[in-house]
């Protein structure tokens, strides 16, 4: 029948795929090229985020850098970065990165010694050089070692909803590339000898220190405005950032009689003292030959000059492999908010200078020789030669 007669007009191939209802062409995206473009995405995130760690040239911005990328690129709850001091005895640094109530992710430096259930994990990754993972509650916990030389310098913990096979390879990705940063930044801005921050160091750690310490003394007007009058000058005074400069007496002798392989030694060796008495928050360097410097962060003029004693007592009371007993003299001086490096090292200097003059084996404070009158015209031209 006419009705029943099928031309080949109203014929659609099996192959073919139906015309849009409209007449326009079929613009989709193939999912594979969708699935290429998400991918390009993914990696110029991750290219981004390493861009912008490995951009720092100061180890704290790169650990804060570090942390926030992790966290931004695996949606974390928590990331936490561990780091162990230069002679791997005790971790010195701990920085985690979690979001706060509206989702943005807040920078926290914590205290190392503080005794945190939520990082025992991380603790016996480092000890254990081996990648550690947990369950906790709704999360997924997952610790991996930074290793350099084949000891763990720290450890990198994320807590996040991913299961630990699918963020493992971005995290041990991560701690490689820091290891190897840090490791490059350490040769640039360490002595080789003793492993204490170079001269070339000292002007980024004093402008840290002094931030600081405007920091600090900012939120304590902003918390207590009636501080901001005349009390508040001793409130400053007690927030000051010091330099000091620390010299072995007669270390020509020492070389001269025992030769440079023992004078080394006293400099490896009273390096060694410096960091198991001086304090965590303090910062030490080597200068070069026989002249170290140390930074003091913000605190008072008493406590500067009893951490100094303390130091000098103990080397006088130590015994040193064949050369025996060793003095140093000492010159410290406060550091102002607009000083130059130079400037604050002149001061110190001058004091280093007093106190080889009356005797060594001692401690002088620029403030106070300078307030006793003890320094003459004929400071300025005297001093140490530290460069």
């Amino acid at each position: 029948m006419a009705g029943d007669e099928i031309t080949e007009e109203d014929t659609v191939p099996s192959h073919a795929a139906p015309a849009a209802d409209d007449g326009a062409a079929d613009t989709s995206m193939p999912v594979a090229a969708e699935s290429a473009l998400a991918d390009s995405f993914v990696h110029s995130r991750l290219l981004d985020s390493v861009a912008s760690f490995t951009h720092h040239r100061d180890v704290a911005a790169l650990d804060h850098s570090l942390v926030l990328s992790l966290a931004e690129l695996t949606s974390a709850h928590r990331v936490v970065l561990a780091k162990r001091a230069v002679d791997g005895t005790y971790v010195e640094n701990v920085v985690r990165c979690v979001p706060d109530a509206q989702g943005a992710y807040q920078l926290q430096t914590d205290d190392p010694d503080r005794v945190d259930p939520a990082l025992k994990l991380l603790h016996r990754c480092m000890h254990r050089l081996e990648v550690q993972t947990e369950r906790v509650q709704d999360m997924h916990r997952l610790v991996v070692p930074i290793l350099c030389d084949g000891r763990a310098i720290g450890a990198l913990q994320l807590d996040s909803d991913m299961p630990p096979a699918a963020s493992r390879p971005l995290t041990e990705g991560f701690a490689r590339i820091y290891a190897n940063y840090t490791a490059l930044l350490h040769e640039s801005e360490r002595d080789k000898l003793t492993g204490l921050y170079n001269r070339r160091s000292l002007e980024r750690q004093l402008q840290r220190l002094l931030y600081q310490r405007e920091q600090a003394l900012h939120e304590a007007a902003a918390a207590a405005p009636e501080a901001r009058g005349p009390s508040a000058a001793p409130a400053a005074e007690q927030s000051q950032v010091w330099l000091a400069i620390l010299d072995i007496d007669h270390f020509k002798r020492i070389n001269d009689n025992y030769g440079h392989v023992y004078g080394d030694e006293v400099i490896l060796l009273l390096a060694q003292q410096m960091r198991a008495c001086f304090r965590r928050s303090d910062v030490l360097f080597r200068f070069g030959g026989e002249e170290f410097v140390i930074l003091f962060g913000p605190t008072g003029q008493a406590t500067v000059h009893a951490v100094l004693e303390r130091f000098r007592r103990r080397i006088a009371e130590h015994v040193f492999p064949q050369v025996g007993s060793v003095t140093v003299s000492i010159g410290y001086a406060g550091v102002g908010r607009h000083d130059y490096p130079a400037s604050a090292l002149d001061r110190a200097d001058k004091a280093l200078y007093f106190a080889k003059q009356h005797g060594r084996n001692g401690i002088c404070g620029y403030e106070d020789l300078s307030a006793r009158g003890l320094l003459g015209r004929e400071m300025a031209a005297g001093s140490i030669d530290l460069f």
